[in-house]
């Protein structure tokens, strides 16, 4: 059974911007980066949404805010967790 190549992000990103850019339709794209067209597409398409997430405003960019945003959840998980095992101990009775 043959393995899955990996791609590393530089050569994704190298054409994903050459398809953004019109270099050449996705096929000759694809024959000149030996890979298929459908892979093009897909990191064309992850690309333009990576980049519309880079323009929006208000979303937590600084690490102190994510920090604090897993605080929180790790939080949460240890509540759910206390609460999972008391009610596995109130069923088993």
């Amino acid at each position: 059974m043959a393995k899955r190549r990996q791609y590393s992000a530089e050569l994704k990103a190298k054409v994903a911007l050459a398809a953004i850019r019109g270099d050449g339709t996705i096929a000759e794209l694809a024959s000149r980066y030996k890979v298929h067209p459908n892979m093009i597409t897909k990191w064309k398409r992850a690309a333009l949404h990576s980049m519309k997430e880079g323009f929006v405003r208000g979303t937590p960019s600084n690490a102190a805010d994510h920090e604090v945003e897993v605080q929180t959840l790790q939080a949460k998980i240890g509540e759910l967790v206390v609460e999972r095992d008391f009610l596995a101990k109130a069923f088993d009775r």
